[in-house]
């Protein structure tokens, strides 16, 4: 999600994640496997003897869609949220489409059936970090480390063994390092070209009117269902994703 100031709910986040363990990376094993059920190949879970088979992907931040100039990529932020996130999957299904989930950990970790839900609705899921903080990119390897990883393992978990497929750095704080360490572990790092605003509650047409205005500059749009409210923002869904359509644009999954 793009950067905003003074958001009590990412204070609450940040304080949920200091519990968590850092540098999980040494005890957590993997290994790529394809998910034919998923729409697209899904990492599982390895056995606890197996070795690591982690599938590196490119380092470099992704906008286009695997459905090539007419694709659009749809990404949700910030959930799983167990008031909208049922909502927008429900919205997603009756309107035929698949996007890609970024999942903060403690979320995910608190809602694993949520997690469950998205991957068997065939829409893919995102590392979004552990705590949210939009500030990571002025802060150390190891603690960028500790909020990629870690949430790596809780999404991966609460799933029931499917690996994030997409990096995705709060407000766009990506460095150089962190986006290295996320395609080492095959997520490829993922930014977006449409940033509905819809945190702010702008109001259904303003988003709306985004949309329709900046989709010539590239395929993944930006909308959340966690964090507040997200009434505005499955409205806005109801009237972009039939316009989109009718444009002649098809529902795909930012390139890997």
């Amino acid at each position: 999600m793009a950067k905003h100031k003074g958001r009590a709910w990412h204070s609450r986040l940040l304080a949920a994640a200091l519990g968590v363990t850092a540098m999980a990376a040494a005890t957590s094993v993997w290994t790529a496997q394809a998910d034919p059920g998923q729409g697209g190949a899904q990492a599982r879970v390895s056995a606890p003897d197996a070795q690591p088979q982690v599938t590196k992907v490119a380092a470099d931040i992704a906008h286009a869609s695997d459905r090539g100039a007419q694709g659009v990529n749809i990404t949700i932020d910030d959930g799983p949220d167990p008031v909208w996130t049922p909502q927008v999957l429900r919205l997603l299904k009756d309107s035929g489409v698949k996007a890609t989930f970024c999942m903060v950990g403690t979320q995910a970790e608190a809602y694993p059936d949520l997690v469950k839900q998205v991957v068997a609705d065939g829409h893919r899921l995102c590392d979004h970090t552990v705590s949210h903080d939009t500030a990571m990119d002025g802060k150390s390897e190891a603690y960028q480390s500790q909020q990629i990883l870690d949430a790596e393992r809780m999404i991966t978990k609460a799933s029931g063994g499917v690996r994030p497929q997409y990096y995705r750095a709060p407000g766009g704080a990506f460095t150089p390092y962190s986006r290295q360490l996320a395609a080492s572990r095959g997520m490829r790092p993922l930014g977006w070209n449409v940033d509905t605003k819809d945190f702010e509650h702008p109001g259904v047409d303003t988003m709306v009117a985004t949309v329709k205005s900046e989709i010539s500059n590239g395929p993944t749009i930006l909308f959340h269902d966690a964090g507040g409210d997200r009434a505005q923002t499955l409205a806005a869904l109801r009237e972009v994703l039939p316009w989109l359509k009718e444009q002649g644009y098809s529902f795909g999954f930012p390139v890997r």
